[in-house]
């Protein structure tokens, strides 16, 4: 029998993958703070000012250091 919380889960699929720069690191908690200026806890490995890619609460991996370009639609 297939486990139900799984198939349910599916259903919502992965949250979006986001990019922030690490504030703070202690026991494997980062506070990071999200190029949209939200505060987010991230668990991971990571050190401050270091850029990460975060999704659904964790560490992704590092993220290049890239300039920020916003363009107006």
């Amino acid at each position: 029998m297939a486990n139900l919380f799984k198939q349910f889960q599916t259903l919502f699929g992965k949250g979006p993958l986001q990019v922030g720069v690490v504030l703070t690191f202690d026991a494997g908690v980062a506070e990071v703070e999200l190029l949209g200026g939200a505060i987010v806890h991230a668990r991971g490995n990571a050190q401050p000012d270091q850029r990460v890619f975060v999704r659904d609460g964790l560490i992704e991996g590092e993220a290049p250091d890239l300039p920020l370009v916003q363009i107006e639609i």
